[in-house]
């Protein structure tokens, strides 16, 4: 007796979910000059160190009772190494759904701030979504909207006197992203491919007052960065002893 087959199929199905949102959505996100949620831990962490949770989660289909495709939950987290010392790094996938957290399986952005909090290490949010307003979307899908109560909010805050919180703006950020950019010790964004807003500028537009994304999303205060490209964001992120105190150092929050 052997187990091969079953251990052939997970493998199966992991490679089906770290598709993303497949490859024409991937593209426009390398397009965009951005990377995706996974190749953004990939270097953020130290090589092989990256321990995923939920990395399955998604909504299936099937075929004559096989899992043929799934469209994987657009929100991966698990645990890892910056340097040797751990964290829970949370990172939205802008290739499915653009990010979106309404109407998606919203569970596994709480449990990345449970984790944090309950391991009592840091918390690293790669932010590249929107959400919160409890979205038609979710209205269609559940029947009902969950505004005002913003789910697992109260473990974002809780975090903020348990353990070192920072989070990286990677794109146009609205709402609930928005949101989740603020609420740290420490928030990074790119200029050129970062803007933080309430809402897009289609929203505004219909107020009467049409910007561009980078007029209305405009970083006033940024970390100067001698290029704009991811490495060198987290080169300086994973420099800077706010993110992960070293032994015997006083955090600075």
């Amino acid at each position: 007796m052997t187990w091969q087959p079953e251990v052939d199929e997970i493998k199966r199905r992991r490679e089906l979910a770290q598709a993303m949102g497949g490859p024409a959505n991937v593209e426009r996100q390398h397009a965009g000059g951005k990377l995706t949620v996974r190749e953004r831990i990939d270097r953020l962490l130290d090589p092989g160190s990256f321990h995923e949770v939920g990395g399955l989660t998604g909504k299936p289909a099937y075929e004559e009772g096989r899992l043929a495709a799934i469209v994987p939950a657009n929100f991966v987290l698990g645990t890892g190494r910056i340097d040797g010392r751990r964290v829970v790094v949370g990172g939205d996938d802008f290739t499915v759904r653009g990010g979106a957290a309404d109407a998606s399986i919203w569970e596994k952005q709480m449990l990345s701030e449970q984790m944090a909090g309950e391991l009592g290490i840091p918390m690293v949010r790669l932010v590249d979504g929107t959400g919160g307003g409890g979205s038609v979307k979710t209205y269609e899908t559940s029947g009902f909207t969950y505004v005002p109560r913003n789910p697992a909010w109260e473990h974002v805050v809780d975090n903020l006197a348990k353990v070192p919180v920072v989070a990286l703006g990677l794109g146009s950020v609205a709402g609930l992203g928005s949101a989740r950019l603020v609420t740290s010790h420490y928030s990074l964004m790119v200029k050129g491919i970062s803007q933080m807003f309430v809402a897009g500028p289609p929203v505004v537009a219909r107020l009467g007052e049409p910007l561009t994304l980078e007029v209305q999303g405009e970083i006033r205060k940024k970390v100067t960065l001698k290029e704009t490209t991811l490495n060198n964001a987290l080169a300086a992120l994973t420099k800077r002893d706010i993110l992960i105190p070293k032994k015997g150092s006083k955090a600075v929050y």
